[in-house]
């Protein structure tokens, strides 16, 4: 890796020009059959047994007793993408369409996950909600969207729209919005026809697809933590809005007074982040990452952010608390000095599987694997909670620290990494 991937704001706003102008990107991208009506090529089974097969143009998947959910999945990747497809289903049964999903033999021995833009003929009518598979559950349900639950056709076809953009998915049921979500856990994987396992019983039920279409518009970019003077990334710890303490103008965020630490709204697996950053004399902040619940509080792998020549800090643990290291467990490999008070620092963490690396302006000084002894024995001797599991949780939020000295951020732009089976 290299300085290059450094992400500058001009590139991302024309990425971000390009994509909230939705009828451009439209028109930009050809439609793609993803099944061409003959047969299951371009398509894999993954999961449980049930069957699929092509008939009159239409994949047909009928349920088997006593099998766990069974996914038909492309054999393709996407990231950013319009997909619309029509379903016939059995009203006695349950089906989804998978997005931006996976199968990593690291997670739960392979088995699918990821968004699901649901199927439900039930009286609850969620039919276009997203749920997400094997990991979190209901991210968006329908109950408060009558229009949606109304527009499903019970024993008829249904059309799905499902536009998914950046950390945005919005789905329409047969013209009509249903659910509109921000979430940028994952960023890409494969799109999949999903048979509902159905227990011990033994009546064969059937779900239908055709028409089954995509417009590819690209792969995952950047995204942009903090625009304008806009904090509408970032949430207090309770969930609620930034108020008070922290301040942004045109793009840098400053942290003035008293306002607690800041997280991101949305939630990251695997990423590389980019921030610039510029401390006061004598001040103390940090980047805080992959946070995890324990008890009452979350505790997070921490980047620091220091003026090593003033603080107490910079000169304790054997550089495990200079600005860049991973406090209060990893030294830096080089001893950092940040730039002077006053001009602006150049961050990059990137984190993907078990493997992190510190960047600072342009130079890695650490990089490791929670995976390896080392990093278990580095825990063992740390100040952390040994029941907490610290640094093994798979995704998580961004926090920014308030430590009670004035900080600012700015260009803090985040890409989404597809996930890597460790």
């Amino acid at each position: 890796m290299n300085t290059k991937s450094i992400i500058h704001r001009a590139s991302l706003s024309a990425f971000f020009v390009a994509f909230l102008v939705v009828g451009a990107s439209v028109r930009a991208a050809d439609w793609v059959d993803l099944f061409d009506g003959k047969s299951l090529k371009g398509w894999v089974q993954r999961g449980g047994s049930a069957k699929y097969r092509v008939e009159e143009g239409q994949i047909i998947g009928t349920t088997v007793p006593n099998t766990p959910n069974s996914f038909l999945c492309t054999e393709k990747n996407y990231a950013n993408f319009i997909l619309e497809v029509e379903f016939l289903v059995d009203s006695r049964m349950n089906s989804g369409i998978q997005i931006r999903s996976n199968s990593l033999k690291k997670f739960n021995q392979g088995r699918v996950h990821g968004y699901q833009v649901e199927i439900d003929p039930s009286e609850r009518a969620w039919s276009a909600g997203i749920y997400d598979e094997s990991r979190r559950g209901w991210l968006n349900d329908l109950k408060d969207n009558p229009a949606a639950q109304k527009a499903f056709k019970q024993n008829e076809w249904n059309k799905y729209r499902v536009q998914a953009v950046g950390d945005r998915i919005q789905t329409w049921i047969n013209g009509v919005p249903a659910a509109d979500l921000h979430d940028a856990l994952t960023p890409s994987g494969f799109i999949a026809l999903q048979v509902h396992g159905v227990g011990d019983r033994k009546e064969e039920m059937e779900v239908r697809w055709r028409n089954v279409r995509l417009q590819d518009l690209g792969p995952a970019q950047p995204l942009e933590l903090i625009q304008g003077n806009s904090l509408s990334s970032w949430v207090r710890a309770d969930g609620e809005p930034v108020t008070g303490g922290w301040e942004v103008n045109d793009g840098v965020l400053t942290r003035r007074s008293r306002g607690g630490d800041i997280y991101t709204r949305n939630e990251f697996g695997d990423f590389e982040l980019n921030i610039e950053w510029k401390i006061s004399q004598g001040g103390n902040s940090g980047i805080k990452y992959r946070m995890t619940k324990y008890g009452k509080s979350l505790l997070g792998l921490e980047y620091q952010v220091l003026d090593d020549d003033v603080h107490p800090d910079g000169k304790l643990r054997k550089g495990r608390r200079t600005s860049g290291a991973l406090y209060d467990v990893f030294a830096c490999r080089v001893r950092t000095h940040p730039r002077p008070v006053g001009e602006w620092n150049q961050t990059r963490i990137v984190a993907q599987g078990t493997r992190v690396e510190h960047w600072l302006n342009g130079e890695m000084i650490l990089a490791y694997d929670t995976t390896t002894q080392a990093w278990q024995e580095e825990i063992a001797a740390s100040k952390f909670p040994k029941n907490a599991k610290f640094g093994e949780n798979p995704w998580g939020k961004i926090m920014l620290q308030d430590h009670g000295d004035e900080v600012a951020y700015r260009n803090v732009t985040i890409l989404p990494l597809p996930p890597v089976d460790d």
